[in-house]
């Protein structure tokens, strides 16, 4: 009798100890937390619920990406134009009036939107001082200088991204069909939308 009442004591613990675990499966049952302990959708309507979220989710990402790629072009223009500007300025202060004025052996080449001088122009006559004269060239930046201005606002949006796509994964690692079926549904909707977005003249 005594073996009876342990055997149906221990029964419903270790049901509920087996629903306490994680199914290492595809699955569609209910229960599962997401991102919270306190976050476990109990019902069908529940369920639901949290997928439109997580579509949500992936649609703030995919703005987010689109968001980065306007921005970085814009970043990297600018930059670009400002080195171009200053490293234009300081070769220009190292030529003399004369040669600056010699328009017969200047000309100047655009390339990318950063200005080239070429070796013509930058060929100054000897220095007044009797040293030999010296050929300065324009020096051209393949790494955009850091900005504050541009690089912290880069970095923001860069964590922003990792923190949902992190949460993503972590919907995903749940093993429930329903979030997973969500997620690549709202990532197509998502790209869909805003993948276009600042990648007219990305090249692919």
């Amino acid at each position: 009798m005594a073996h009876s009442d342990h055997g149906g004591s221990t029964t419903p613990s270790s049901s509920s100890s087996h629903a306490g675990m994680m199914i290492p499966y595809f699955h569609f049952a209910v229960g599962d937390s997401l991102f919270f302990e306190s976050w476990q959708p109990r019902s069908a309507g529940a369920l639901a619920g949290a997928c439109l979220g997580l579509i949500v989710l992936c649609l703030f990402e995919r703005w987010l990406a689109a968001t980065r790629n306007v921005f970085n072009k814009q970043w990297r223009q600018r930059a670009l134009d400002l080195t171009a500007s200053h490293d234009l300025s300081v070769a220009s202060q190292r030529i003399s009036p004369s040669s600056k004025t010699d328009s017969s052996e200047t000309k100047e080449l655009m390339i990318d939107g950063i200005q080239e001088i070429s070796e013509q122009q930058l060929q100054p006559p000897a220095i007044a001082s009797g040293s030999q004269g010296r050929t300065v060239k324009s020096r051209s930046r393949t790494i955009p200088p850091f900005i504050v201005a541009h690089d912290v606002p880069r970095g923001i949006l860069y964590a922003a991204q990792v923190l949902v796509v992190y949460l993503l994964m972590l919907a995903i690692m749940t093993f429930q069909a329903a979030y997973f079926i969500s997620i690549v549904l709202g990532l197509g909707i998502g790209e869909t939308i805003f993948g276009r977005v600042g990648t007219v003249d990305a090249g692919h």
